[in-house]
């Protein structure tokens, strides 16, 4: 969904960019358990109901209590949120703090977001505050009986240099959403509920299931079965072919070779061997990408991998979203050379346009986290980051050697 500071990786072995000659023997895909809570990263979910709000709701959307039940009146038994089955809570008995946490829903900034999101959903009730950060706040609740996900734009951000920005990037997400409601992708992904494009607010389903990673750069990769499963939903995204005039391009590769170039992590060889492989895939159709394909954007449900996230969605040159996956994907050796080959299946143009992302994916990463005050661990996956981008400038001189 979007940026956010993570935790760094220590060092690990580079890799060729290169596959194998023969596939190496994988286990076959783990079945992924139910999830014992379910755990929503950075912008997710809700499903649209009926539900109209009670005469009784509070200003923070809590209902008031109501009458006792008559005698004899049975219960009918509620899942909770941890999977725990139990009896629903009588009318007027108070709700626990493993359901409500009242300090959380009552700091500023959340009690604005709740404001916005009673605009256009009158009936949601606030569960459980999920993230407060200075770009986004995300609030689990519900809409009658279905679980959904508030997502705002958080106050902060309105003093933040990058406001024009996160309200772009908002608005686009909300217009993504909106474009899949039309137009249905072959991939799960959290159904839209409502949306405010002016106030920045966005209502979705909320997806059973726990993040593949929840670090950008996480220490410990999935397992072999879950990394392809997570794969197979990139790939199936990647080729699905939507009206041309739904989706727009995100990404302007002459300009960002241009900028990394002026402040030097590119040098005068590199832009040129970029520019090079460019100029031959202009032609080449362009593919539909998740944009931001993190594994901290990415679900592991029972039901199969669930994209959230949507900010950076549109067309990109063939290959972003597994330049992506292989950049933060350093500790497991036999992901990327599954990444690479299914990078280089689809022959020489395929090839050149997953190196071309590649090198810009790298030169983000490096730009995002090589900063002055960095700690040890930090400079360690910076020292692997450079690694990795000599590896990508090697393989950008061979492909153009190859031409």
């Amino acid at each position: 969904m979007y940026s956010s500071a993570t935790t760094p990786t220590p060092t690990a072995t580079r890799t060729a960019l290169r596959p194998p000659n023969a596939a190496a023997g994988r286990p076959g895909p783990k079945q992924v358990p139910p999830a014992s809570r379910p755990v929503a990263p950075r912008g997710t979910e809700g499903r649209s109901t009926d539900a109209r709000v009670p005469a009784g709701r509070t200003a923070l959307g809590l209902r008031a209590p109501e009458a006792a039940p008559p005698v004899g009146h049975r219960l009918p038994l509620a899942r909770q949120a941890d999977g725990q089955v139990l009896r629903a809570r009588r009318p007027g008995q108070p709700v626990g703090p493993e359901r409500i946490d009242p300090s959380a829903l009552q700091t500023p900034a959340v009690r604005a977001a709740l404001g916005s999101v009673a605009r256009i959903c009158p009936a949601f009730t606030p569960r459980q505050v999920l993230r407060e950060g200075s770009r986004h706040i995300l609030v689990a609740g519900t809409i009658g009986r279905a679980p959904v996900v508030a997502k705002c734009l958080a106050p902060q951000a309105v003093r933040s240099e990058y406001f024009e920005q996160l309200v772009t990037d908002f608005h686009h997400e909300v217009a993504v959403y909106r474009a899949f409601v039309r137009h249905r992708p072959p991939v799960r992904l959290p159904r839209l509920v409502a949306a405010d494009h002016d106030r920045c607010v966005l209502v979705m389903e909320r997806v059973p299931g726990r993040p593949a990673a929840r670090e950008r750069h996480p220490v410990n990769a999935p397992t072999p079965g879950e990394v392809r499963a997570l794969l197979g939903a990139v790939r199936t995204l990647n080729l699905w072919r939507p009206p041309s005039d739904v989706f727009q391009p995100r990404l302007d590769y002459q300009l960002e070779i241009a900028r990394y170039h002026s402040v030097g992590q590119l040098t005068d060889r590199d832009a040129g061997d970029l520019r090079g492989l460019l100029h031959g895939l202009g032609q080449t159709p362009l593919q539909l990408c998740h944009g931001d394909a993190l594994l901290s954007n990415m679900l592991l449900a029972p039901s199969g991998p669930v994209l959230v996230d949507w900010e950076q969605a549109g067309w990109y040159l063939p290959g972003y979203d597994l330049a992506v996956l292989w950049s933060v994907l350093s500790g497991d050796t036999a992901a990327r050379r599954q990444i690479s080959q299914l990078a280089q299946n689809g022959g020489t143009l395929a090839r050149d346009a997953f190196l071309v992302n590649l090198v810009l994916v790298l030169m983000r990463e490096i730009r995002l986290y090589d900063v002055p005050g960095a700690g040890e661990e930090q400079r360690i996956m910076i020292r692997r980051l450079y690694d990795d981008a000599a590896l990508a400038r090697r393989a950008v001189r061979a492909a153009v050697g190859t031409r």
